[in-house]
């Protein structure tokens, strides 16, 4: 049985691309219900579809931006008076605009701590809950450098830091709240196949760049990574990493600690 059977999720960029993906993977293993949040109006369709497929009011969907703090919390708020409980989030949200980097840091970054904070709060056993699961959303730029978007790739880099950090002993006693990253490769969605256009300005040919970098990568369609999800859902350890890409089984990355790879000083 998989884990997620009989669990109510909440799904930040859940009306397209990957996060669809997941609430359609997910409800597939037998999820109970979910709350959708995008700022996308897509996702009312999507809700409708799942309510459609799995019964009425199993899924509802909240226009709402991860970067303004009420609307956040509001999520929460919303889908504990509708369904009263919860026991997955998942920080889906995020863009690839360097152009625009200010706002991708308050997407990326800001709202990946504060949909943390926020699972913990409402799912924390120091708060009265019963644990859970919090999925945050980095990339394999996370894991490596990229030329053509030096800012995304800094965010994601921030993303696996924070959640590895977050994802240790000390917080896992306390909160009961296991937490996993997820670094998909290159998925066809706007997100990527939008790219080139969202390079930052006075660089020349660094849009070009990004794009023919990105093209060089297997690309991989949604529904492929999440069913990756829901293997590392199955069996991901509090704390591990994990990279979806090129259409072959999802793995776990061993990151080394400083100690490992130390390089030794030549005299």
């Amino acid at each position: 049985m998989d884990i997620i059977a009989g669990k109510v999720a909440l799904i930040t960029g859940g009306a397209t691309g990957i996060g669809a993906a997941y609430v359609k993977e997910l409800f597939k293993r037998g999820m109970k219900a979910a709350t959708i949040s995008d700022i996308d109006d897509r996702g009312a369709a999507l809700a409708e579809e799942i309510n459609c497929c799995y019964g009425k009011g199993r899924a509802i969907f909240i226009n709402a931006d991860v970067t303004n703090c009420e609307a956040f919390k509001g999520l929460f708020d919303t889908n504990m008076k509708k369904f009263d409980r919860l026991d997955l989030v998942i920080n889906n949200a995020g863009i690839l605009r360097d152009k625009t980097w200010q706002r991708m840091l308050d997407i990326n970054i800001s709202a990946t701590v504060r949909g943390s904070l926020l699972g913990i709060q409402y799912m924390g056993r120091n708060n009265g809950g019963c644990g859970g699961t919090i999925v945050n959303t980095a990339s394999i730029l996370g894991l490596q450098p990229l030329t053509g978007c030096p800012v995304y790739t800094g965010t994601k880099h921030f993303v696996i830091g924070f959640t590895r950090s977050i994802g240790t002993k000390y917080f896992y006693d306390l909160t009961g709240v296991r937490f996993l990253t997820i670094c998909p490769g290159v998925t066809i969605t706007p997100l990527i196949t939008d790219a080139e256009d969202w390079a930052f300005d006075g660089f020349p040919n660094l849009g070009k760049t990004l794009a023919q970098q990105l093209g060089s990568l297997e690309p991989q369609s949604v529904e492929w990574l999440a069913e990756g999800l829901n293997t590392m859902l199955n069996e991901g350890e509090n704390g591990s990493v994990w990279v979806g890409e090129e259409a072959k089984p999802i793995y776990e990355v061993a990151i080394p600690d400083r100690k490992t790879y130390k390089k030794e000083r030549k005299c």
